[in-house]
């Protein structure tokens, strides 16, 4: 079949290869995002989709919008049986879904219509979720809202990350659209409808959304900990005691059982831990890193700063997009 990749982050990216060096199928052309300034430098960076390209000829779309007649119209003189979709980052207008002769399809990295959005695989750890996968769905002008031709499902591991599940999930990919193909190809391709009350949200994460809700269990922070590494990372503000206050970055940490304290309270500074009180539960942290500092461990970072005894880890009380299950 011809086949028209739409895709721009990392994730999409096995995927691509896959269609790329396929015998069954042709890769008739990519639409990505352009390329834009990025880091501290703002140097120009080309999305990864379009480099996983770099050494084809095949035409490379990149639109300011998708939705512009231009855009449109490049696309559709690409003549594509099957546009597939994976991280693209614009929301496809309807006469771009209806531009394929046979269907459009997403590859979405949660078990719709579980964690509909941006950021499911953040979403999936942050909820203590066991388990996650892709999604295969036929797309309509909503948000992650078409019926589900098929799901492959993974377990989420004891000590799973935003950027390990990101990878696996990255792998998976290529296997659950093989089969979605030869599915289609078949004519024996289901259509599930999603039940909309199953339905939860996982928007855009800002960086914003990595400060800490000491209020929340030890279980939870943690969990979000690793859901945010490495994006957006997790972070609170300190108040050292002299009435001034700075920013904290965690990387690490491990729940443990303590007695009830006030949440954000120091339950133990020594030279062996640094144990923080949450709503249910201590946080051992792990690695960390001051403002304007190095990252080092949290050992360390008492060593060097003993009046961490005396500090109060502030609640910023963000708001909390992901359902929990604890």
């Amino acid at each position: 079949m011809r086949v028209v990749f739409i895709g721009t982050g990392e994730i999409g990216v096995p995927t691509l290869q896959w269609l790329l060096e396929s015998s069954k199928h042709e890769l008739v052309g990519l639409v990505t995002q352009p390329d834009r300034p990025a880091g501290r430098n703002q140097q120009i960076q080309t999305p990864p989709a379009k480099t996983a390209l770099a050494e084809s000829h095949l035409p490379i779309l990149q639109p300011e919008r998708i939705n512009n007649a231009e855009a449109v119209g490049e696309i559709r003189s690409l003549v594509p049986e099957v546009i597939v979709v994976m991280a693209y980052g614009q929301i496809l207008p309807r006469r771009v879904l209806e531009i394929p002769t046979i269907a459009c399809l997403n590859l979405h990295a949660s078990l719709l219509p579980r964690h509909r959005g941006a950021a499911p695989i953040q979403a999936a750890i942050a909820a203590g979720d066991r388990e996650t996968g892709v999604t295969v769905m036929y797309m309509d002008e909503g948000l992650d809202t078409g019926d589900v031709l098929l799901q492959s499902l993974t377990e989420i591991a004891p000590g799973e990350t935003g950027r390990s599940l990101h990878d696996r999930l990255a792998k998976i990919a290529p296997a659950a659209l093989k089969e979605a193909l030869k599915q289609l190809e078949a004519g024996t391709a289901p259509r599930i409808p999603q039940n909309p009350s199953e339905a939860t949200s996982a928007p855009k994460l800002e960086r914003e959304d990595g400060a800490i809700n000491w209020s929340d269990s030890a279980e939870q922070v943690e969990r979000k900990i690793r859901a945010f590494d490495p994006w957006p990372g997790t972070y609170t503000l300190i108040s050292d005691g002299a009435g001034q206050k700075q920013k904290l970055k965690i990387f690490s940490a491990t729940p443990q059982p303590g007695d009830e304290q006030p949440p954000g309270h120091v339950a133990g500074a020594t030279s062996d831990r640094l144990l923080i009180a949450t709503g249910n539960g201590l946080l051992r942290l792990g690695e960390v890193q001051l403002e304007g500092k190095k990252r080092m461990s949290a050992v360390d970072f008492v060593r060097g700063h003993p009046w961490v005894a005396r500090a109060v880890f502030l609640p910023p009380a963000p708001l909390e997009h992901f359902p929990s299950q604890a």
